[in-house]
């Protein structure tokens, strides 16, 4: 993907120049097996419900909105809108949302903003599968946490530092793509997603991209057309994303082009058509993608039928790099992905280089290790798989041996994706915990991520249950 799109875009503005919404999940990688049917078809259904609907007035600012005594606003007690809250709000606020639907989409651009649901599964964002983006954050610091954002066009939460509203309303994507200028827009520092249900939303439940220093953390995403979580264009991110649930979407986590100081840690990854995928490609700027690590998850039978078509057709798939590099991947448990548990691979113009896939858990896949990269400098050791491709991966390609030697090209086992469903579609999930006690003063996302110890996170041993750190 790249770029990011807002409920008040003009149609044929989202729309890409062949008619399609932007590419956002059309791109290079091993997944590519089909067009862009399912895309073509979400453009068809924005041109049929945004020609008689607009999103109303929630993101006007308010002309009468006064700022409480104190630094807790709360909807709906004294403001008709969480928009309307969020206009008043100064720095270090909490917006408390009380239970109920909110039709409306919600920008918050001042920094240290905390925006919280007194009920994770009673305050709920609605967009109706007509508005396009749930919850914008653009204000360093700020925060979305214990509540539930559905059924928007493109993202359920989404955290940049793009705040001309102008390219916002291009969008991004296809033949006409531009990489956002960083120069311009630098990465907004410091978020934080808590305790989020996103689900069945058009492209990215959880959504990072020109954002640094956050954390994405104990939420739950499923139905997504593209992505339950995505980070994307960031160097340095020095973002974790952990402890997550993540099921039933086209793809698990999707990491691309965000690079450093990334940890993917003690997250269950199950269900989706494909589990997690490391990018490097040019629809975005600042590839190559690299020095991530993805340790301590569960990624497991990543081959639902009953799951929005992913774009590039990938199915059956736990963890996949295209032209990552020199990221790890280690003590992961991958088992049960109808194509390949492990795959590494060189879309045109970024090899995958410098990757290590240590101290795994890989079995029971369609094929466990693939490395289909040219750059033998790809290191595969301890992973206690049962099939390899090529024949004898890790003898040829083992870590602390010397690169160099030609490692052939492997293969995953081809598999036919079955046809999609619709995103809006797919079961609501049941209900997720919440917060124990959600009157806490607020927390903004200052100093994030902290210290992060990647090696708490121990090799998994339950494919049913969360993994927790030691």
């Amino acid at each position: 993907m790249g770029g990011i799109r807002d409920d008040r875009t003009p149609v044929m503005q989202i729309l890409s120049p062949h008619g399609q919404l932007p590419r956002a999940a059309a791109r290079p990688s091993v997944f590519r097996t089909r067009s862009l049917r399912f895309l073509s078809v979400l453009a068809l259904l924005i041109v049929v419900v945004a020609s008689g609907c607009s999103s109303g007035d929630s993101n006007s600012k308010s002309s009468d909105g006064r700022h409480p005594a104190g630094n807790v606003l709360r909807v709906p007690q004294d403001f008709r809108t969480v928009q309307k809250a969020v206009d008043v709000a100064r720095e270090g606020d909490l917006v408390l949302v009380g239970p109920g639907v909110y039709r409306e989409s919600v920008r918050v651009t001042v920094p240290r903003v905390v925006v919280r649901g007194t009920d994770r599964n009673a305050v709920v964002f609605d967009g109706g599968v007509r508005l396009v983006n749930g919850i914008t954050v653009t204000g360093a610091g700020s925060v979305v946490e214990n509540l539930t954002v559905r059924g928007y066009l493109a993202n359920g939460v989404l955290f940049t530092g793009v705040t001309d509203e102008r390219l916002q309303r291009r969008g991004a994507g296809g033949s006409a793509y531009d990489p956002l200028d960083t120069t311009r827009f630098p990465m907004v520092r410091g978020f934080r997603a808590t305790a989020v249900t996103a689900y069945n939303n058009g492209l990215y439940g959880i959504y990072a991209f020109d954002a640094r220093g956050g954390v994405i953390e104990d939420s739950y995403t499923s139905g997504q057309a593209d992505s339950g979580i995505y980070v994307g264009q960031c160097r340095p991110c020095d973002t974790l994303v952990r402890g997550n649930t993540v099921e039933r979407n086209a793809v698990g986590i999707e990491i691309t082009n965000a690079s450093e100081g990334l940890t993917v840690l003690g997250n269950r990854v199950v269900g989706n058509r494909v589990g997690v995928t490391i990018n490097s490609n040019d629809l975005e700027a600042l590839a190559p993608q690299h020095g991530a690590v993805i340790a301590g998850n569960v990624i497991a039978d990543n081959n639902a039928s009953d799951t929005p078509e992913q774009a590039d057709g990938g199915f059956g798939i736990g963890i996949g790099i295209g032209g990552g590099q020199e990221n790890r991947v280690a003590r992961n448990l991958v088992r049960g992905n109808r194509s390949a548990g492990v795959v590494v691979t060189d879309p045109p113009g970024h090899p995958a280089v410098g990757n290590r896939v240590e101290g795994n858990r890989v079995t029971d896949n369609g094929t466990d290790l693939v490395s289909a990269a040219a750059d033998p400098g790809n290191c595969f050791t301890g992973n206690s798989p049962a099939t390899q491709s090529p024949s004898g991966l890790e003898d040829l390609a083992g870590c602390g041996t010397s690169p160099g030697r030609a490692v052939p090209a492997g293969r995953a086992v081809p598999v036919q994706p079955p046809r999609g469903i619709a995103f809006s579609s797919v079961p609501a999930p049941p209900a997720q915990p919440s917060m124990p006690d959600p009157t806490t003063p607020a927390r903004p996302a200052t100093d994030l991520p902290g210290t992060v110890d990647p090696d708490r996170y121990a090799l998994p041993t339950d494919p049913t249950a969360m993994p927790q750190p030691r």
